[in-house]
């Protein structure tokens, strides 16, 4: 039996060879079975070459299927008809007809160029799209804005507390290591607890963009509370109330951009909420630097202004919320398809544009919702596809945590300081962290729809190990050194420059992607609840490890937690770049056992290519494209039962 071949690591950018781009109904389409593309899994699957009937197997994951291929223009004509009648959109009949026939050749290059109701303006703005990616509409990008103000107030909300966790500790007479944790993770505490799994009551009743507009209102709220706070459990009650905003705009915000965003560009704009998150903790630390001589209403007292500061940037997102359309997926789960298609066609070029991404997404969803009828909320756990996503989505989750991040983004002032930094230097010092975590962010953006999310995992896991490994063992350098404050600042720089293109944006432009629509809001609740919950552990813990173990040893414990992520992330982890949010069912309903397998048995490829620098033979990947009718699979079915019938 041939060991299963698969590289979906590698960036392609063909689309009908090497890339899963044909939709999704196969690999989730059986309850409790496997898909046929799972039994090939289980077998091994030889596949098929591409002069078999034009078909590419894939020797060990799922044939992605177009449900449109196959479909007659008369089929596709009558069932837009339909469509059009039914959604109470039948004014639109005509541009929605020119969308199915474009959506039925979406993965076949300059297929288009052959739909003889598409007029030459038409053909140009689909020949742009496909060689200029990145030319959208201002409203797409407006949007794109509106996530990034909501992910500044994130990382405010999250950095603001290092340089003012200083004075506040001063001002209250506050010395318990215990009492220092829960102070600094009490907005995370409150998030994974209730903040998050509010998320969707909130998106049901008020959509994406109400549910960004309330949690940015209760930032407003608890920053002026934080700041007026007079006894240090005020403080703690104000915080803790924090994190109703943090749970819910994390668990919105990249949903929303990535329902709205194309597919080729979405991993990029998703990311931003990481990119701006970034830019947000840089924010953080620089209202800590401008603030720590300010003692207007006494000493000690800078953390008022540097905790009000973070009202700000909130109400200005408040704003934005008003000129932005919703997403049109939440209003096509909504059956609300009228406005699904206005606000489509806000965010594409072309009404034809519109009209095929609209259309398509139907015809996935009716896919997905005929499976999932009779099904309850147990198969969140049960469905494999379901399973798969919340596994891969809770993994990255878990590892943007214990990768270590956050210890320097709520504790650099301290870790500074003992690295005997004086109180001015370590804040500009943490300044200096906060704008590298966002400037190394940047270059995620072209790469994590290019390079993949899962690579740029695999890359810097092992770099942050290192790095986490050398700041630690720098404590060992003589106290007062240079040589020991030079090798501390630059493993902590060199591990945010290298956690700001990974770990950094990949986690929630992962889980936004994962899961299906009928479940998306759970899921996403789910996935946030992972990360703030585990935010806590490592803000509440962090003052207690360094106590008992030291800086060097509390630093080779997350230095140790960056292997094992690696390790997972290489055996474990899918791929989903360039594919809708629909496609992803096929590439979730991978076994665990399947795609560990493959890469143990391409773990030799990977030494004999890449550290031997041998000529080795490419090997196939792992999903593949399905290009045969219906018609075509029936009788081939059909063929291979009676063969079988006739052998026996």
């Amino acid at each position: 039996m041939p060991p299963p071949k698969v590289d979906v690591e590698a960036p392609h950018t063909d689309l009908t060879n090497d890339h899963p781009r044909n939709g999704g109904s196969s690999a989730s389409s059986s309850k409790d079975g496997p898909s046929n593309g799972e039994k090939a899994a289980a077998d091994g699957g030889a596949g098929t070459g591409p002069g078999d009937g034009g078909r590419r197997g894939s020797t060990l994951g799922t044939l992605l299927n177009n449900p449109l291929v196959g479909m007659s223009r008369e089929d596709i004509l009558a069932d837009v008809d339909s469509f059009v009648e039914e959604k109470g959109i039948a004014e639109h009949r005509d541009v929605f007809r020119k969308g199915a026939l474009v959506a039925q050749v979406s993965n076949q290059d300059g297929a288009f160029e052959h739909i003889a109701e598409l007029d030459e303006e038409e053909k140009n703005l689909l020949r742009r799209e496909l060689t200029h990616r990145w030319s959208q509409p201002f409203m797409l990008y407006f949007l794109c804005t509106l996530c990034a103000g909501s992910a500044i107030v994130q990382g405010m909300d999250q950095s603001a507390v290092n340089g003012a966790q200083t004075f506040y500790y001063e001002y209250f007479d506050i010395r318990s290591p215990e009492m220092q944790g829960l102070l600094n993770g009490a907005p995370y505490l409150c998030s994974a607890l209730l903040g998050c799994w509010t998320n969707p009551i909130l998106n049901k009743w008020f959509g994406r963009r109400g549910t960004i507009f309330i949690s940015c209102f209760v930032s407003v709220v608890t920053g002026f509370w934080m700041a007026a706070a007079d006894t240090w459990y005020n403080l703690l009650i104000a915080r803790f109330a924090l994190g109703f905003a943090v749970g819910a705009k994390s668990s919105t915000t990249p949903v929303y951009s990535a329902e709205s965003t194309p597919k080729t560009i979405r991993g990029a704009l998703t990311m931003m909420w990481q990119m701006w998150t970034a830019f947000g903790i840089a924010l953080g630390t620089i209202v800590g630097v401008a603030f720590a001589n300010v003692t207007v209403f006494g000493e000690y007292t800078q953390w008022r202004w540097i905790m009000g500061s973070t009202s700000i940037p909130p109400l200005i997102v408040m704003l934005q919320v008003y000129f932005c359309p919703e997403s049109p997926r939440w209003y096509m789960e909504k059956q609300r398809y009228p406005d699904a298609f206005k606000a489509m066609k806000r965010l594409r070029y072309s009404p034809v544009q519109a009209a095929r991404d609209i259309y398509y997404a139907h015809k996935l969803l009716e896919i997905e919702s005929a499976e999932r009828e009779g099904r309850s909320w147990t198969e969140f756990f049960t469905v494999r596809r379901n399973r798969r996503a919340a596994q891969s989505s809770w993994f990255v989750m878990f590892m943007q945590q214990f990768c270590g991040v956050n210890v320097i983004v709520y504790y650099s002032m301290q870790i500074f300081q003992n690295a005997n930094y004086t109180r001015d230097e370590a804040l500009l010092v943490t300044m200096g962290t906060g704008l590298t975590n966002w400037l190394f962010a940047i270059p995620a953006i072209y790469t994590i729809d290019t390079f993949g999310r899962r690579n740029l995992l695999l890359v810097t896991f092992p770099l942050m190990s290192i790095f986490m490994f050398f700041t630690g063992f720098s404590f060992y350098l003589p106290e007062g050194s240079n040589a020991r404050l030079a090798c501390i600042a630059t493993g902590i720089f060199c591990f945010m420059a290298v956690y700001s293109p990974g770990a950094g944006p990949v986690p929630f432009t992962y889980s936004a992607e994962a899961f299906p629509l009928h479940i998306r809001d759970i899921g996403m609740c789910s996935a946030t609840a992972v990360t703030w919950g585990l935010n806590f552990v490592i803000s509440f813990s962090w003052p207690s490890l360094v106590a008992a173990f030291g800086d060097t040893g509390a630093f080779s414990w997350y230095g140790a937690w960056n292997i094992f992520g690696w390790v997972t992330c290489y055996f474990f982890l899918p791929e989903t770049k360039n594919l809708t949010l629909e496609e992803l069912d096929n590439v979730f309903g991978v076994r665990n056992r399947d795609h560990a397998r493959y890469y143990l048995t391409k773990l030799p490829w990977y030494i004999k290519k890449h550290l031997l620098f041998q000529d080795v033979e490419p090997m196939p990947p792992l999903y593949a494209f399905d290009q045969t009718s219906p018609s075509v699979k029936k009788h081939e079915m059909a063929t291979t039962s009676h063969n079988e019938g006739t052998a026996q």
